[in-house]
């Protein structure tokens, strides 16, 4: 059987068709699911193997970016949550979700204490909504296993809120343990720069981290929007066989069906 896939949607998160498409080519059985059907039981985590958080701009970005969307799940789904990630499941939030996963203490989890923010993704330094494509650098010693046999990978942003900043400084040394940080901002040289190559002023240029099992995975950058060659503004100009964020999605994939 396919592995199944449930991609949040709702309340103004507005990625979740593509994020869908995209586990569908990557070989998943992938649904669309309302949160208010898995508040209201009609629709069970523990039926899948994979949960998607997509991007956009759930609950307006009101409060801040992901937070009323965090306690949502927070206080209607979190022992269901608490069991899909003890069973050994997967998931992924990307941009909106990413900070509705930092928000809810689902990464980085240290020593896989679910359920404590330490991070959080606030305005970007230039003061205004950045949509830009940047270079991504792969952490090899990340145990993530969304970005395993990537070095380095092309992908678009599009936020207001996307800049990384750990809680103090024994939480940015301790983030570098155990491979929590998976993706960093690099320049087209793959060397570390400032803005524009760190469209939001991240910390240690981090674009994207997970927790010490590698499962649960969250990054600012949309690997759902380059799936295909033809998604890249200079697909006429440059030979590429596939959009490269749709390795992301094969990898999760292939775990679950040797895995689970």
């Amino acid at each position: 059987m396919k592995p199944r896939v449930l991609v949040l949607t709702g309340y103004g998160i507005n990625c979740d068709y593509e994020a869908e498409f995209a586990f569908k080519l990557a070989g998943a059985s992938a649904q669309r699911v309302h949160l208010n059907d898995i508040i209201d039981n009609r629709v069970r985590f523990e039926d899948f193997q994979i949960l998607a958080i997509p991007g956009g701009f759930s609950f307006g970005d009101d409060i801040a970016s992901g937070k009323v969307l965090a306690n949502k799940l927070k206080y209607n789904l979190w022992p269901e949550l608490q069991r899909f990630i003890n069973d050994g499941k997967l998931i992924i939030g990307i941009c909106n979700g990413f900070q509705a996963m930092a928000r809810l203490g689902l990464l980085p989890a240290f020593d896989q204490n679910y359920g404590v923010q330490v991070t959080t993704l606030t305005f970007n330094d230039s003061g205004r909504f950045e949509a830009r494509w940047v270079h991504l650098k792969v952490n090899p010693d990340s145990p993530c296993i969304f970005t395993k046999g990537l070095d380095r990978i092309y992908l678009p942003v599009r936020n207001g809120e996307g800049k990384f900043i750990p809680r103090d400084d024994s939480v940015r040394q301790r983030l570098w343990h155990n491979g929590h940080v998976v993706l960093q901002y690099v320049d087209a040289q793959g060397s570390f720069a400032d803005y524009p190559w760190n469209p939001s002023g991240s910390v240690d240029n981090i674009a994207g981290i997970c927790d010490e099992t590698g499962r649960i995975f969250g990054l600012m950058p949309h690997p759902e929007a380059f799936i295909f060659s033809t998604n890249h503004p200079r697909w006429t100009r440059e030979n590429r066989v596939q959009g490269e964020g749709l390795a992301i999605f094969k990898n999760a994939v292939e775990w679950v069906k040797d895995n689970l």
